[in-house]
């Protein structure tokens, strides 16, 4: 697995953002039964530049937590079958699936983790998981979509014991 780590702004965390990150994603990857080896960029960046990324790419004018640009596209959610037989799919060097990138606001994270009442390090994990199942095919336009990546998120974190109820330290 290749994560491609970029920091846009310095910011301090009280947890390792990669660590958290590498976890996250192979808990993801797992749980999804994702088969092949796989590369995802993450880019640490701040509200004003997350917000002209949103006006970009989404024509929404306002920063957001975390944005996601999938590489894939998947008739079914989950559904794995058949990227073989894509183009472009696998990196030509490495032969990693190139699943796309996730764009978090560090700024977001920070102000969700505290209006929320939980710490940095779960709301950072919350994010990461919810775009690595948008990476994945998943949705969240209708309430049943919503439901299923709901479900997905909390066990993706319950498996790696990151709660609700974990504080900062700080």
């Amino acid at each position: 697995m290749t994560i491609l780590f970029e920091e846009e702004v310095e910011f301090l965390f009280p947890f390792d953002y990669k660590e958290v990150a590498t976890a996250v994603i192979t808990k993801a990857l797992d749980t999804e039964g994702f088969p092949y080896e796989v590369e995802v960029g993450l880019t640490m960046t701040d509200d004003v530049s997350i917000c002209e990324i949103n006006r970009k790419f989404r024509g929404k004018d306002s920063a957001t937590d975390v944005l996601s640009f999938p590489l894939i596209s998947y008739e079914t959610p989950g559904d794995f079958s058949g990227l073989e037989e894509m183009d472009d799919v696998f990196h030509p060097e490495t032969g990693e699936a190139m699943l796309g990138d996730i764009v978090v606001s560090v700024d977001h994270v920070a102000s969700q983790a505290k209006e929320y009442g939980h710490s940095m390090r779960r709301e950072f994990a919350f994010l990461v998981a919810h775009s690595m199942l948008h990476l994945m095919g998943y949705d969240h336009m209708v309430p049943d979509e919503a439901k299923i990546m709901e479900e997905k998120q909390k066990t993706i974190l319950d498996l790696l014991n990151i709660t609700r109820e974990e504080k900062d330290n700080v």
